[in-house]
């Protein structure tokens, strides 16, 4: 605001409403892509908090350019694609909204933290269900490796293979590197909640890793609800 400061509107001889909007696009164009992605979610959440029935058309409008809402919340689909929601359970579906909005704003390890709070979430009723234990009394990645097997997602996905037709080596080749992969997977993001999120943002994060943190989550919460649900 103060770089408008000397636009100001008078009964005479002032700055117009033209002058004034000339003036903020002309700042807006010198900023970066990060900066007018923040604008351009604000302006768009600002607009819905007060004519909430522009909904329709704002959503029309904007997902030509890939951005969606979650609510009142833009995201870009490029983040994350809301539509995949249908297919992650339902725990999970606030944290990850949360991680693809902080990664929105900037909040790199704020994101990371929420990617891993949907996998929480999600295993933490699987170890209810299986009666596993207490989940607090395991590792990020050994709840994963437990649910996953809880829910027999390798029987299951070989039970699938079997019913296509393919061989036996190759469905123990399969199976037994996608358990490999996911183990792996739980691993690097244990690793990455530990040194990288902070619901509070002061940690360091590299920003590629903390958008591979929300497709790698969906991935895995994918697996548990497809096989949970057999």
């Amino acid at each position: 605001m103060s770089i408008l400061s000397h636009l100001e509107q008078l009964s005479k001889g002032g700055a117009t409403k033209s002058q004034l909007l000339s003036s903020i696009d002309k700042h807006i164009g010198t900023l970066g892509k990060v900066s007018l992605a923040k604008i351009a979610s604000i302006c768009c959440e600002e607009i819905l908090r007060r004519k909430p029935h522009l909904m329709d058309e704002l959503e029309r409008v904007l997902s030509r350019v890939g951005w969606k809402f979650s609510g009142n919340n833009l995201i870009p689909v490029e983040i994350f694609d809301l539509d995949e929601l249908k297919e992650l359970p339902k725990d999970a579906h606030a944290d990850i909204e949360k991680a693809a909005t902080r990664l929105r704003d900037g909040d790199l390890s704020g994101s990371l933290s929420a990617s891993c709070a949907a996998l929480d979430s999600v295993t933490t009723a699987i170890y209810c269900e299986f009666s596993l234990g207490n989940p607090l009394a395991d590792s990020f990645q050994q709840r994963i490796v437990k649910s996953l097997k809880a829910i027999a997602a390798d029987e299951q996905l070989t039970s699938e293979l079997r019913e296509i037709k393919w061989d036996e080596p190759e469905i123990l080749m399969l199976t037994d590197n996608l358990r490999k992969s996911l183990n792996q997977a739980a691993y690097v993001m244990q690793k990455l909640r530990s040194n990288m999120g902070d619901v509070h943002g002061t940690k360091p994060v590299i920003s590629a890793l903390a958008f591979d943190s929300i497709k790698w989550s969906s991935l895995i919460l994918r697996i548990l609800m497809t096989r949970n649900n057999q």
